[in-house]
């Protein structure tokens, strides 16, 4: 018997037919059939998926930019069958417009080791660059040689592009010492040291005696001027001066006073009034001053109208020191104390005391926060015995 050749027949060809209607559409002519294969409801097949019997296809993948200028250059080929000529894009397969503002690929930068000036492109091996590089990977590259030129270079050749190498330039000249900073400096250094010395000296004079102060300034007497220097800076600082309040007094009373002016430094007591004054100090910083002991001056008993000390109760002998000026004073004469304030502990002990050594207090001005001044009046010779109040802290300067 004949089977029949119809389609759709229930013949071997017509269920061929009929599987591959439910398996996918009929291949077109020109392709060869591959065997038939049965979806599974529910499942859809992704891109490059294997069928059965079949390998798996890898995706095709977009071409990058830099494969149209690798084209371009001579390096790959246009297609899979046939190669491109220089220029050609791979789509259309027109040539890219040399010119800026066109649709094709716009020139490279130049650079050291860009294309040549006529625009035809060399070969990344005729360059030394390595194959298969994109765009960015090739200007990166382009950069690092860049700088990596200056130093690898020989002295008078910077760079190996077009045009002339650039000239050598001028030698550094080394740096001009700064004058100015290094006399700051100095003057900071001499400063410092200036204060070093000063509070030790200053150290010595209030806890030692007159008679240790003198021996020390007799054998040193650089280290007086020093310390007045010292000494000048700090009450420089201060609003008013306390011997402009003595002047001013001084100033006030009959002219025909003899003074004495225990500590005197440079005499500016006696250059400021009309008054006869005998000036006493360690270290003779005018010709006007006699040097001696604080507690031994030379001059007879009751020959002054007014005894001054400014800022020279020093020492811990301070009770012969004011014997002595209570000595040298008349009946009835003055005596002048300006101290820093910060020196008395106790001011009503030291009133107290004041007293056993023959003085009575006239008046007293602690306005200032800065410096006392104390004004006393001779009653008689002092009396004998010590005197528990007569005491002042020693002034030490702390170091700023």
């Amino acid at each position: 018997m004949q089977r029949s050749r119809c389609p759709g027949g229930p013949g071997p060809a017509g269920k061929g037919a009929e599987l591959g209607r439910r398996a996918g559409p009929v291949l077109g002519a020109g392709t060869l059939p591959g065997p038939a294969v049965r979806r599974t409801p529910g499942k859809r097949r992704l891109p490059g998926a294997a069928r059965d019997g079949e390998a798996a296809r890898k995706r095709p993948r977009k071409r990058k930019k830099a494969g149209g200028l690798r084209a371009a250059a001579g390096e790959l080929p246009a297609g899979p069958d046939e190669p491109r000529q220089a220029g050609q894009r791979p789509d259309t397969g027109t040539g890219t417009a040399p010119g800026p503002g066109g649709r094709g690929e716009p020139p490279p930068r130049p650079g050291p080791l860009s294309m040549p000036a006529d625009g035809a492109a060399e070969p990344a091996e005729e360059r030394g660059e390595p194959a298969g590089l994109s765009r960015r990977q090739r200007r990166n590259r382009q950069k690092r040689l860049r700088q990596q030129e200056p130093s690898a270079a020989p002295d008078g050749e910077r760079g190996s592009g077009p045009g002339p190498p650039e000239p050598p330039g001028p030698a550094e000249a080394p740096p001009e010492p700064r004058s100015g900073r290094a006399a700051a400096l100095r003057a900071r250094m001499e400063e410092r040291l200036l204060g070093a010395r000063f509070r030790y000296l200053n150290q010595q004079l209030y806890t030692g005696s007159s008679r240790d102060a003198a021996r020390l300034f007799r054998d040193d007497p650089a280290a007086f001027h020093l310390y007045h220097r010292g000494f000048e800076r700090q009450v420089r600082r201060w609003p008013e001066r306390p011997v402009q309040r003595i002047v001013r007094y001084l100033r006030r009373r009959p002219a025909s006073l003899v003074v004495a002016d225990f500590g005197c430094g440079d005499c500016t007591l006696a250059a400021s009034v009309k008054n006869q004054v005998h000036c006493f100090d360690l270290v003779p910083l005018s010709p006007r001053v006699t040097v001696c002991d604080m507690a031994k001056v030379p001059l007879a008993a009751e020959a002054v109208d007014v005894a001054v000390f400014c800022l020279a109760l020093m020492g811990t002998n301070l009770q012969e020191i004011l014997a002595e000026a209570n000595r040298v004073l008349k009946p009835g004469g003055t005596l002048l104390v300006a101290e820093v304030a910060s020196r008395f502990e106790d001011t009503r002990a030291f009133l107290r005391a004041m007293t056993q050594l023959g003085f009575k207090t006239v008046s007293k001005d602690l306005s200032s926060s800065y410096f006392y001044v104390l004004e006393f009046t001779k009653t008689g010779p002092a009396r004998p015995g010590p005197a528990p109040g007569l005491r002042l802290r020693p002034c030490l300067y702390k170091r700023r």
